[in-house]
């Protein structure tokens, strides 16, 4: 592997890492502007990427293991997978305005215990062996003819996954709903002083619930794409620490989405850079590890440097009570 080869790998790789942080931490960010501490994010991720993994292995007898069709059944899958576990965030954040942290801790533990439980059970039903992973291979990849030609940027464009169009496409008409809709203004007032919200006839905790709903499926649809992509599997222990980075890239762009895709990418790069720098000299795996927890390191210097400079949405984190109106 020459330095050209390693310099066309880094931004594909970069943007196949960045993409799924990138709609997590915007489900986050819908979230966290409703005003609800979201930290279940890689709870929400596994488990609706076990749903998503579950359909296409269901799925897979029926359509075939080539069939383009399971891809897009298992971003439903994950979707709705994530949306459905999200509504006992919702149920006791806004419901039983429980402690906003230990929600999303429990969430995030459940999920992990839950996860590894069903896919063992259901690998025993349908194959005889007790295994808590799920095999549904990797999804093709693709170039895109024009873009792919031009100096310096034409990487990203090169080997490019579907998922990385989808979440593109997302991101676009979730920034859109967010700052030119109704319901994103709305959303944001709950997150800054809910009490004028509901002043003006709005309803608090249905909107709250919405977001916590969208944060779910879009925390799946990133889980997916790291099981069809990155790991070309499922397994409960592939997720361990996208969601807490997925956060601190939500935190690190402000709780807005333009500047949270370029900490995601930045992440993104410079886990891949890492990764190739290793394959380039031929290091050991210990050796290519230690490297990969770059990013890593990188969150935590920046947390330390830019935290204090952050506003967040002024009511995250406070139950809504109508009466201290």
């Amino acid at each position: 592997m020459d330095v050209m080869d390693v310099m066309d790998a880094i931004p594909a790789d970069g943007l196949s890492f960045a993409m799924p942080l990138l709609i997590m931490a915007i489900g986050g960010i819908y979230c966290e502007r409703g005003g609800v501490l979201m930290l279940a994010l890689e709870g929400l991720q596994g488990f609706g990427a076990f749903t998503g993994a579950l359909s296409v292995v269901l799925c897979l007898p029926l359509l075939g293991a080539g069939s383009p069709c399971l891809v897009y059944i298992a971003m439903a899958g994950a979707m709705i997978g994530g949306m459905s576990f999200s509504l006992l965030h919702a149920l006791l954040c806004v419901r039983f305005k429980a402690q906003q942290v230990i929600s999303g801790m429990v969430i995030n533990t459940l999920a992990m215990a839950l996860t590894t439980f069903l896919t063992s059970v259901v690998n025993e039903a349908l194959t005889s062996q007790v295994s808590n992973r799920f095999q549904i291979g990797a999804s093709e990849r693709f170039t895109l003819p024009i873009l792919s030609r031009i100096p310096i940027f034409g990487g990203f464009f090169r080997n490019m996954y579907p998922f990385e169009l989808v979440i593109l496409a997302v991101a676009f008409v979730s920034w859109h709903v967010l700052y030119k809709t109704r319901f994103g203004l709305r959303l944001r007032a709950c997150g800054e002083n809910p009490h004028s919200l509901d002043a003006a006839g709005g309803n608090v905790g249905r909107t709250r619930v919405i977001a916590i709903m969208i944060c779910g499926a879009l925390a799946g649809l990133g889980g997916i794409f790291v099981a069809y992509s990155v790991s070309a599997n499922f397994s409960p222990s592939i997720y361990m620490g996208y969601g807490y980075m997925a956060i601190a890239a939500m935190i690190f762009g402000n709780w807005k989405i333009s500047p949270t895709f370029a900490v995601c990418m930045f992440f993104g790069l410079t886990k891949s850079a890492g990764y190739q720098i290793c394959l380039w000299l031929g290091m050991t795996s210990n050796y290519t590890d230690l490297l990969l927890v770059i990013p890593y390191v990188v969150t935590l210097v920046l947390l330390v440097f830019f935290s204090k400079r952050n506003q967040p949405p002024r009511a995250l984190g406070d139950p809504f009570d109508k009466g201290k109106r």
